[in-house]
């Protein structure tokens, strides 16, 4: 049983890095397509203002919802895995 907790603390902390390496990779690529955009559409004013703006959208939408996969897909099929290995 111990070694059982072991095992899913070592995968908690590997999804949690993981997970923050892929939200501060898909951040930055967002940022960058919003400085492009910027760029390309000529928009007048403040860039830093622009981009806080279109990160803060960044931050409610979905695809942000969809990096916790991260942690559901993995744990998932370790259930399922386990679950038949013993039951079926």
């Amino acid at each position: 049983m111990i070694a059982l907790g072991r095992m899913v603390l070592m995968l908690l902390a590997f999804l949690t890095v993981v997970y923050v390496c892929l939200s501060l990779y898909s951040r930055s690529v967002r940022r960058k397509k919003l400085e492009e955009a910027w760029h390309t559409e000529g928009h007048s004013g403040d860039k830093e203002a622009f981009v806080r703006a279109g990160l803060e959208e960044y931050d409610g939408s979905i695809r942000r919802k969809l990096i916790l996969g991260v942690y559901v897909v993995p744990i998932t099929l370790i259930g399922v895995l386990i679950y038949v290995t013993n039951f079926m």
